[in-house]
């Protein structure tokens, strides 16, 4: 006769649940319930926040926003800024980190100083770009000088040709994301085990076969970490753009997905809360899909880097 083995309730598995608890209510109340707000909302179409009433459901919200020349263009400014910004900072970053662990005297001062435009206010940033790239009245701006210094011609960078404010944009991101990815990358390398380093120097492994065999596969999980962030918030950039074109984006061409979004419940074209609901889902799709296929990538790099070979 057989005995069916049965599981005992174990009280500890309830406690923690219990502990989950808040966490749990707190993420219900907060992203589950209004993500799925937006969802209906996306579907209903002409609805109106005042009277709460709605004249249809349908896809009509959805091929409305994909056929707007401001979403068009909102999605172009974005993809371009994840494209350039995203690898360029990730590198960047790398560069300065390896730079800053291979020197002893006043590491930590630099590392403090590559940190600051992190904890600097965003606004603030951007109105120092401002200063350095806008011509005015009085002055062509700074860049301006050096260009000219140079024997080039003055380009309005601000108001000018879409790609000359492209390359401000980028820039100016760069500059605040690429102290937050100093550190966690300089605190990447310091945990590596300095045996692997011993082992590859005793073998008289050269310097750059050393960094791609050793320092590279041990912190591969970090990068891959700010590469998935990186283009995560890269998706969700509008404050930045903000600071340095102002409100008026669709005006200056440079808008992105959530300033389009924004535009659409409370700018001049403000009062189409079905629009920015479809346009909010897109952008949630769009930031999944990537993230999804980044961490696809980053497990079967995991799995296929393990071993480390530090010959010659």
């Amino acid at each position: 006769m057989s005995h069916v083995k049965q599981k005992k309730w174990n009280p500890g598995s309830l406690k923690g649940w219990l502990y989950l608890l808040p966490a749990l209510l707190f993420v219900g109340a907060f992203l589950v319930y209004p993500l799925i707000d937006v969802f209906v909302y996306s579907f209903e179409e002409g609805y109106n926040s005042a009277s709460q009433t709605y004249f249809g459901t349908g896809l009509y919200n959805y091929r409305y926003v994909l056929h707007d020349p401001y979403f068009l263009q909102a999605v172009k400014n974005t993809f371009l800024l994840v494209v350039i910004t995203v690898p360029l900072s990730t590198g960047l970053a790398l560069l300065i980190s390896v730079g800053l662990h291979s020197i002893k005297p006043l590491r930590d001062l630099f590392q403090t100083v590559y940190f600051l435009p992190y904890v600097t206010n965003t606004l603030a940033v951007g109105l120092v770009f401002m200063i350095l790239f806008k011509k005015t009245a009085y002055s062509d701006g700074l860049i301006n000088l050096l260009i000219t210094w140079c024997g080039g011609s003055p380009v309005d960078f601000m108001d000018g040709p879409y790609w000359a404010k492209m390359f401000v944009l980028c820039f100016y991101t760069v500059w605040v994301v690429m102290p937050f990815k100093i550190l966690i990358l300089t605190s990447a390398l310091a945990s590596v085990n300095q045996d692997y380093y011993k082992a590859a120097q005793v073998d008289g492994t050269s310097k750059l076969r050393t960094f791609f065999r050793i320092t590279l596969p041990m912190i591969s999980p970090m990068i891959f970490y700010l590469v998935i962030t990186g283009f995560i918030g890269a998706f969700k950039a509008y404050s930045d753009v903000v600071a340095l074109f102002g409100t008026d984006l669709n005006a200056a061409g440079m808008n992105t997905i959530v300033g389009y979004v924004y535009d659409m419940l409370y700018g001049d074209s403000g009062g189409y809360p079905s629009y920015a609901s479809a346009a909010a889902i897109l952008l949630f799709a769009i930031v999944l899909t990537i993230t999804c296929i980044n961490l696809l990538v980053s497990s079967r790099k995991g799995t296929a880097g393990r071993g480390i070979d530090y010959g010659k």
